[in-house]
């Protein structure tokens, strides 16, 4: 069963095929998320499809550059990241605040996940 991620305007929409259990939501304090606070939840490649507005997509990337965040060029809002370190549920973070029917309000208090002991470049 699939999953529909939009932005806010619409422009960008997502379909995942399966993800991490929410209850495995999580945010990241490293010095970039932790100003947005989005919790995500992992989400294999293969299971990650752009249905629509993949020319409304900016990314940014910084540091080593091998993380790339997602957001819509129209409404702003961060939609997934592709991580630096993919780990056992997946390879990108989704925003669950743009999955269809979940509200993040109803699964706190959510875990962190220690972004800031990762360094942020390569020399």
């Amino acid at each position: 069963m699939s999953t529909r991620l939009t932005c806010h305007c619409g422009a960008v929409e997502l379909e995942i095929a399966a993800h991490a259990p929410l209850s495995l939501a999580r945010r990241c304090d490293c010095s970039f998320c932790k100003r947005r606070a989005a919790a995500t939840v992992g989400v294999k490649a293969p299971d990650l499809t752009i249905l629509k507005g993949k020319d409304a997509l900016a990314s940014y990337q910084w540091g080593t550059a091998s993380a790339e965040h997602f957001f819509c060029r129209t409404c702003g809002i961060y939609t997934h990241h592709r991580r630096r370190i993919p780990d056992e549920h997946g390879d990108y973070g989704i925003n669950i605040g743009c999955l269809e029917g979940v509200n993040p309000a109803e699964l706190e208090p959510l875990a962190y996940f220690d972004g800031q002991a990762i360094p942020t470049s390569t020399g």
